[in-house]
């Protein structure tokens, strides 16, 4: 690590209060993989072991926490929970939430659909009349949240939008694209839901933080490590374990970086 780097961190580590450097953070996520996940009781995921080795690295213990999506913002907003993984950059978030200057990944936001039902849709008008399967709290972008065009039908979990899928009680669903693809496998059922290639929206997804004292100066530390951590090698094998191919996601986040402001 050069020495300026190492000095800045060290000045950074400094100013970070008491309580980030003395307790654990608790840090809290739904399911999302593979991004975050639970796997028999564990946490797993590419952004959950990227974001456990950056705080390793920066000695600060981390308590995970799993919860549908709502009640994770409602814990940060409230103070009950120290930072939210895998978060959107939301203008209305700003008065209580803190984002790495960074992200940890982008999520593409597509369809998926029983192939024995197919559907012509090319475009977001494509979906007028039909029933669409979301994810309580989530935003896919104005023009698909505000259509009045099709009906959206939340699901208590992302597994849950599957079956409605395979049971006829919706006609599509729309996740992120990674996603979609490790629940087809996981689920077993590759070979009866089919991804349609409109994108409906792409977003950066952040670790957000608090907004309490210390934490801006948290999130610049873990910035700063993030970013040495991302020229390693390790940083591509723990993509590579989750999906094969670390270059698609690596670029995508570099791409997103270049793009946003610091």
């Amino acid at each position: 690590m050069p020495a300026l780097s190492r000095l800045l961190c060290i000045l950074l580590l400094a100013c970070l209060s008491p309580m980030a450097l003395g307790e654990r953070l608790r840090l809290v996520s739904d399911d999302w993989a593979p991004y975050i996940y639970q796997e028999a009781g564990q946490a797993k995921g590419i952004d959950y072991e990227i974001t456990s080795e950056v705080f390793r690295r920066l000695g600060i213990e981390v308590q995970w926490q799993f919860m549908p999506w709502r009640r994770c913002l409602a814990m940060v907003e409230q103070g009950q929970a120290d930072g939210v993984m895998d978060v959107f950059q939301v203008e209305a978030r700003q008065a209580w939430m803190i984002y790495t200057a960074d992200p940890m990944s982008e999520v593409e936001f597509v369809l998926y659909q029983a192939r024995d039902r197919r559907h012509a849709v090319n475009q977001l008008q494509d979906l007028a009349g039909l029933t669409v399967g979301t994810s309580p709290g989530y935003d896919y972008g104005a023009e698909f949240n505000e259509s009045d065009a099709f009906r959206r039908e939340a699901a208590p979990s992302h597994e849950a939008n599957f079956g409605k899928l395979m049971r006829k009680r919706i006609d599509l669903l729309i996740t992120d694209r990674r996603v979609g693809r490790y629940l087809r496998r996981h689920l077993g059922v590759e070979q009866q839901v089919e991804e349609l290639p409109l994108v409906i929206n792409r977003r950066a997804q952040y670790l957000g933080l608090a907004r309490k004292p210390g934490r801006e100066a948290l999130a610049q530390a873990f910035t700063e490590e993030l970013r040495r951590f991302r020229q390693e090698p390790a940083y591509l094998a723990i993509i590579e374990r989750y999906i094969g191919d670390a270059s698609d996601l690596a670029d995508a986040v570099e791409q997103q970086e270049s793009s946003t402001p610091r």
